[in-house]
């Protein structure tokens, strides 16, 4: 009988920490899921693919556990020198952390890109998959039954064990919080591994970068989806301000492959240019929570995605 009372007795659950990250095929709803998940805009959402090229973590903190989001580049055949670099990095990323989320949209049906995602997964052995079907707040509950089936026999056919099977909305937040709840327990019991009141550990000039970036693809959706890096050469605070009233100068250059998309991203009378600026500017005083000045120059480096010693400089 003793025993009984002792079980019933719940002790404090001890406090969990560790890595997640979400993978899935361009615009598979990763970074907005991540953005819910945190609260904050971190890594960044922008409707071409293939956006987001630094590993960005976010980080959830809660009284039980602290999840920290790794956020990967998502994974694709590679056609070039950067996409083969980028699925290295994805899969060492993989074999690292201590759960993958597995980003399947759910108003789409499971396609070629998913699948090649998912047979990568199956060599992944020992890091446990939770699958997430998102942008739930799109289809009937019809559709999402048949979706919720697919994933199940996908998973069969490769032998994945999938940990979980979570339907989200990052949109509406619905589930979020449940999404949560279901990968803490698949984190090792550590204490936390960041202090409380981080959201990201990437370096902010690379986050800088990163806004900058997004800004500058808004309007040219297809003229020049991956041919823009960012650069942020530096990043000073202005001298002889007030105390109240300080400033930080941002210089950052916007690198493009070919003399031809200069005018493209500068505008008819540089009115583009001093739009990304401007869209930037907001996006970056609110990470920064300080009054920006920036300095955006665009330049040229030739076939950059293509050449070793270009992709060096710019940090791949």
């Amino acid at each position: 009988m003793g025993a009984m009372s002792v079980r019933n007795s719940n002790p404090t659950p001890a406090h969990r920490a560790g890595f997640a990250c979400f993978v899935g095929r361009p615009n598979a709803g990763k970074s907005t899921l991540t953005n819910a998940l945190v609260g904050t805009k971190v890594a960044i959402t922008s409707s071409r693919p293939q956006t987001t090229r630094h590993t960005v973590r976010g980080i959830v903190h809660r009284p039980d556990a602290q999840l920290v989001l790794v956020d990967t580049p998502g994974l694709h055949k590679p056609r070039t020198l950067l996409g083969e670099r980028l699925n290295d990095v994805v899969r060492a990323t993989w074999a690292e952390v201590d759960v993958i989320g597995f980003c399947l949209p759910a108003d789409q049906k499971l396609g070629p890109g998913d699948k090649y995602i998912a047979k990568e997964l199956a060599e992944v052995r020992k890091t446990p998959k939770v699958a997430i079907v998102t942008k739930t707040d799109l289809v009937e509950s019809k559709q999402l039954a048949e979706q919720l089936i697919a994933i199940d026999q996908i998973g069969r056919e490769l032998g994945i064990e999938w940990a979980e099977i979570i339907p989200v909305s990052a949109v509406g937040g619905q589930q979020i919080e449940l999404l949560a709840d279901l990968l803490v327990p698949l984190l090792p019991e550590s204490p936390a591994l960041y202090p409380e009141g981080d959201l990201t550990d990437e370096p902010e000039q690379v986050m800088v970068a990163e806004l900058i970036r997004e800004a500058a693809l808004e309007g040219v959706r297809d003229e020049l989806p991956h041919s823009i890096a960012v650069v942020v050469e530096e990043m000073i605070p202005r001298e002889d301000r007030p105390k109240d009233r300080p400033l930080l100068d941002i210089h950052a250059n916007i690198y493009i492959e070919r003399t031809s998309q200069k005018g493209i991203i500068i505008g008819p009378k540089g009115s583009r240019l001093k739009d990304v600026g401007t869209k930037s500017r907001k996006h970056i005083e609110a990470l920064l929570g300080t009054p920006v000045f920036l300095d955006l120059h665009v330049k040229v480096a030739k076939d950059w995605q293509r050449d070793p010693k270009q992709l060096r400089k710019l940090g791949f």
